[in-house]
């Protein structure tokens, strides 16, 4: 059952959530054909995957029924996202858990018969580079949904190309709030929102561990203020304001300004908005420094790659996350995970990036399996618009006519010694 956090959005009246029930229904059904039920015999085994920059081989088919990015045997989906640059981890490790979770449904045959393919290009989390590859991919490679874009501030440009033409946009990775507005028709997000995530660090922070000095420092762009609004919306119901602030330029490692800006305030604690490089290079100079305060980054950050980036340093540093811990097998998703991505690439080891991008592979197939045989955007979108519930296998998604976020789950990891993450239930094993 999904627990509603503090943006889960308000419920239509029953009239009107009714009509919209029975109109999602009727668009179904005429999606449907007769006898659409069961998959058919499983077709050969797929091609292999296409890479960020290469475009799939060519077919001598046309799309079924001129919607754009179906065709007989294949649908089309497309990526704009980070293979480059310091978010490049981000858009690699996506793409890797939405190929292998595609990986895995084509070698049962795909979608009634349709195998799944994913065109990837690189935006270097860029929005110029971003609107560029989403009309390309729109209009030159004629897509039918974009998948796993990655950033807000290349999301909020590349997003209303995407609306205007009708293009689904799932599972974006970021969290940022206007993601989750009734505008916005054909955004289906996975992930819980930002706002819903500092609410958890600043409960833990200042409820929990009884902190009242709390930092911020976060990246200057729509993706960082987005973080930095949620903080100190969360901070304000305390009664409470931040102690010091700090800001970077977005793709760039230039932190010691605001680190010397955040060293002014003495905090106890630092929220820190950003990706793995920026963040990692802030709390490395922070130690050496002698800031002694309790470190958390959001989920967007990259946890394996925040990791790495530390060593030794990053024993202690906390993380919000938006998926279950990708190394625990007792889930029956987290262990499809493990089997698709030792089958996809087995070189790569389990994150919290890669299982989001699965995730959403997986939410995908789902939608497109409750549209039938005969699909179409239209009916991908309705598919999410009338309350439904998709159980992924202990992870369950909830969206409605109001509500097109699936998960409002917020989980805590903190790294260990030996440089792994670790679940934990509050930061009180943080012992400030």
């Amino acid at each position: 059952m999904k627990a509603h956090g503090p943006t889960a959005l308000s419920r239509p009246a029953p009239w009107l959530a009714a009509a919209l029930w029975l109109a999602a229904v009727l668009i179904l059904q005429g999606c449907a054909q007769p006898g659409a039920q069961a998959e058919p015999t499983p077709t050969p085994a797929p091609q292999p995957a296409p890479t960020p920059t290469a475009v799939p081989a060519a077919a001598s088919d046309a799309p079924a029924d001129s919607e754009p990015g179906i065709f007989p045997d294949r649908i089309l989906f497309g990526q704009s996202a980070a293979f480059s640059g310091p978010a490049q981890e981000l858009g690699k490790n996506m793409k890797i858990g939405i190929e292998a979770a595609f990986q895995e449904i084509n070698r049962d045959g795909g979608v009634f018969g349709r195998r799944l393919e994913l065109l990837s290009l690189d935006d270097a989390y860029e929005p110029e580079a971003a609107i560029s590859n989403t009309k390309q991919l729109i209009e030159a490679e004629a897509v039918f949904a974009l998948i796993g874009a990655v950033g807000t501030p290349t999301s909020r440009s590349a997003l209303p190309v995407a609306r205007d033409a009708g293009v689904p946009y799932i599972a974006p990775f970021t969290g940022a709030g206007f993601l989750r507005l009734d505008e916005w028709d054909n955004v289906l997000n996975l992930r819980a929102s930002y706002n819903q995530e500092t609410e958890e660090m600043v409960k833990q922070l200042v409820d929990v561990l009884g902190l009242s000095r709390i930092g911020i420092v976060y990246q200057d762009d729509s993706y960082g203020q987005a973080g930095y609004h949620g903080t100190v919306t969360a901070l304000a119901k305390r009664n409470k304001k931040p102690a010091a602030i700090g800001v970077y330029p977005r793709n760039t490692t230039a932190v010691k300004t605001g680190l010397v800006d955040l060293q002014r305030g003495n905090p106890e604690a630092v929220i820190i908005i950003g990706a793995y490089e920026p963040a990692a290079n802030l709390i490395a100079w922070a130690r050496r420094i002698g800031m002694e305060a309790v470190f958390v980054n959001i989920s967007f950050v990259g946890s394996n790659a925040l990791a790495q980036e530390l060593g030794r340093d990053g024993e202690g540093v906390f993380v919000t996350q938006v998926v279950p811990f990708p190394t625990d097998a007792s889930l029956p998703i987290t262990a499809a995970y493990h089997q698709a991505l030792a089958d996809f690439a087995p070189e790569v080891e389990p994150g919290f990036v890669s299982f989001e991008g699965y995730l959403a592979g997986r939410m995908t197939v789902e939608a497109l399996r409750r549209c039938g045989i005969e699909v179409t955007r239209e009916c991908f979108l309705w598919a999410f618009k009338f309350g439904t519930t998709m159980d992924l296998g202990g992870f369950s998604l909830v969206f409605g006519p109001w509500d097109n976020q699936g998960s409002d789950a917020v989980f805590l990891t903190m790294i260990g010694p030996n440089g792994q993450y670790l679940p934990v239930n509050s930061f009180e094993v943080a012992n400030p």
